[in-house]
């Protein structure tokens, strides 16, 4: 029977400890979470609670528990490398490296990166990291959205009018 780790306490995460609490072939769950979520905590054959930038107490709770493969559910953990830090190990992971997973935590890279390569879809955009020239940009547009560049847990999203 395997030992599969799951990392994350959001709904999301409780959704896949149940997924995988039904599978035929009996995994025990393990999970490392952020904060306590209970219906993951009883699905679980064990569970830790420790910071998602805490790469060696993950990994230490994956080796303790002689994990086969993890499954990693939030952002937070895969942008801070915990992929690359179970590969370290040889326990493969359900989620991206860290480099990869910069598509999800950069808006300006992925944005720079659908333009090197002429996706259509990508609306105008400029990276500005100081107020210098954002006026003007802006006298250009129709509307605008402001998104922050990295992480912000759904938030920190600004649409001009209405919303």
């Amino acid at each position: 029977m395997p030992h599969i780790l799951l990392v994350g306490n959001g709904a999301r995460e409780h959704a896949m400890a149940e997924a995988i609490s039904r599978s035929g072939q009996n995994p025990f769950l393990f999970s490392f979470m952020k904060a306590n979520n209970p219906g993951i905590a009883s699905l679980s054959e064990n569970s830790k609670l420790g910071s998602y930038s805490d790469l060696s107490a993950i990994t230490g709770f994956a080796l303790e528990n002689k994990i086969d493969f993890a499954v990693i559910g939030p952002e937070d953990p895969l942008n801070n490398g915990v992929v690359d830090a179970l590969t370290e190990y040889g326990i493969p992971s359900i989620g991206p490296t860290k480099s990869l997973a910069r598509l999800e935590t950069s808006k300006s890279f992925t944005r720079n990166l659908v333009n090197k390569y002429n996706i259509p879809g990508n609306p105008k955009f400029k990276v500005f990291t100081t107020p210098d020239g954002l006026e003007a940009f802006l006298d250009q547009l129709a509307g605008i959205v402001l998104k922050p560049d990295g992480l912000t847990g759904g938030k920190g999203v600004l649409v001009q009018g209405d919303h």
